[in-house]
Parts: C-alpha cells; sequence; structure tokens
C-alpha cells in the first residue's frame, strides 16, 4: 500500500492503530471471560461525557474523559465489590447516566459541532506525535500490568470467590484492568471514535476464542486479530475515502463471521464423519450377527 505512506496523517494513524490493536484486545480478552463486555461501551458513554465537558468548558477533552473514565472505573469495582447491585445493574447504571448528562451537556453546548463529531466517530486526521507516545506508553504499561499479574488477572477471570481464598486481592486487580480499559478508550477515540472503540476491545477477542486454547495463545491471537482489524480497516478506509472507525469495525466484524461460519463448517463436517462413522459400524455389526446366526 505505498500511497498510504504518502501521507504523515495515514503513517501517525497506522502506529496508532498497531498499538491500539494491541492493547484493546489484551485488555478484552479478561473482561470478555469475566463476561463484563459491558464496561467497555459504559466507559465509552462516561468518555463522551467527559469529551462533552471538556468542549463546553473550553478545557483538553481527552484529560477530562481519562480522569471521568478513571472515576467511573473506582464506583463501578466498589459497587460490585460490596454487592450494592449486581455487576451488570451496576455497568448498565453508569452507561445510562453518563448517555443522560452527555446529552443534556451537548444540548448546553448547543448541539453538535465539528469537534464532537470527531470524537465520537474518530477522525485520523487528529492524530499527533503526542497521541502516539501516550499510547505507547499505555501499551508499555498495560502489557507490563498483564505480565506482572497474570496469574491473578487469570484467577479472578474464571472465578473471583476462588481468587479471593488464594489470596489474590481481586479487588485492586479489577480496578486496575477497569481504569487502564478507560484510558484505552479515552486514547483510541482518535482513531476510532467513542461509540466504537468498545467493539475493538470485544470483537477480536470473541475471534480468538473460537480458535485458540489456553489463555496465552488466545491473548496472543485476539492481538493479532486487533492489529490486522486496524491496519486492514484503516486501509480500506484511506482507499474508500469512509469513516476509519466504522472501517475498521466492520473489517473485526467481518473476521468474527468468516470465523463462525469456519468453525460451524467444520464443526458440521467432524458431525458428519462421525454419522458415517457410526452408520458404517452399525453396518458391519448387523453383518456380523447376520454371519453368526448363519
Amino acid at each position: 500500500m505505498p500511497a498510504l505512506f504518502a501521507y504523515d496523517f495515514m503513517i501517525r494513524a497506522l502506529l496508532a492503530g498497531l498499538l491500539i490493536g494491541t492493547l484493546a484486545p489484551a485488555l478484552g480478552m479478561f473482561l470478555v471471560l469475566r463476561r463484563l463486555s459491558l464496561i467497555a461501551d459504559s466507559l465509552s458513554h462516561v468518555a463522551l461525557t467527559g469529551v462533552a465537558i471538556g468542549l463546553l468548558t473550553n478545557t483538553f477533552p481527552p484529560l477530562i474523559a481519562l480522569g471521568a473514565t478513571a472515576i467511573a472505573a473506582t464506583t463501578i469495582e466498589v459497587v460490585r465489590a460490596r454487592r450494592v447491585m449486581p455487576g451488570d445493574a451496576a455497568l448498565a447504571v453508569v452507561l445510562y447516566s453518563a448517555l443522560a448528562i452527555a446529552v443534556v451537556i451537548i444540548s448546553m453546548a448547543d448541539g453538535f459541532n465539528v469537534d464532537l463529531f470527531a470524537y465520537l466517530f474518530g477522525s485520523i486526521l487528529t492524530v499527533n506525535a503526542t497521541d502516539l507516545w501516550l499510547l505507547a506508553a499505555l501499551v508499555v504499561l498495560a502489557l507490563g500490568f498483564i505480565a506482572l499479574f497474570y496469574s491473578e488477572l487469570a484467577q479472578a477471570a474464571f472465578d473471583n470467590d476462588l481468587a479471593r481464598t488464594n489470596g489474590v486481592r481481586v479487588f485492586a486487580v479489577n480496578l486496575m484492568l477497569a481504569v487502564l480499559t478507560g484510558a484505552t478508550i479515552v486514547l483510541s477515540m482518535r482513531v476510532v471514535g467513542v461509540l466504537l472503540v468498545g467493539a475493538l476491545i470485544v470483537i477480536p477477542v470473541m475471534v480468538s476464542l473460537k480458535i485458540a486454547t489456553g489463555l496465552r495463545r488466545a491473548i496472543l491471537l485476539a492481538m493479532l486479530v486487533g492489529v490486522l482489524s486496524m491496519t486492514v480497516g484503516l486501509g480500506i478506509a484511506f482507499y474508500a475515502n469512509i469513516a476509519a472507525g466504522g472501517s475498521v469495525v466492520l473489517t473485526a466484524v467481518g473476521l468474527l463471521v468468516i470465523t463462525l461460519t469456519a468453525s460451524w463448517a467444520v464443526s458440521a463436517y467432524r458431525r458428519s464423519r462421525i454419522d458415517v462413522r457410526a452408520l458404517s459400524d452399525s453396518r458391519v455389526a448387523i453383518g456380523a450377527e447376520g454371519h453368526v446366526d448363519d
């Protein structure tokens, strides 16, 4: 794709895509396994509220969004840990509350403007060197966190109560995971858009879980799928002149559809082989019984 590299903004977008594609599914794996996929959407709407506040007050929107997602992530984990309400209910309350606040603030700011639209759906033209450095730092921090606390994250992902019994600091681990997820959403909205970045956290993980065996392999494959979705999606967006965020997410969805179709085809083929083998064995058994009777 030589034309892509003729533009500085596309080079920055592709580098950001590589970083986001690596980071988002790595964190998303532990969210999906804990059946907390909705946390990505909840924090996305919180980030939208932070962006709206930033635009209304003429402050730096990503910074306000980062603070808002950190507060929301902490609130969600405290509510879940103290069992004030079920985890999915807590996420739903945060999601709809954040969306309502965002709508009110947007109406106070006289509706949508160009800056808000770029945050909502992504704009590869807005990616700058600062974004790349921040994303790179976040990737190092998040992957370092996963490497250091891999055992704790894995135990908490499969059974919180058993993890506590084994001495895992479940609340601290889950809180850090949620905060890192919020930071990923905030730093990814320049490319993918705040309303679509949650899909990149979840969909590559779903593709990976259909193929990979073992948690480590699943994480690595999810990261590969995320990178592939980002690079192919951005390439399609560039040549087709369409929204980058939508192109990236549709690419990921396409990979998921291909994976599910292939998985169904393989399962159907295996079932047919088993049925043919069972039929063949039954015929042999019937023939043997007939021979014995004779």
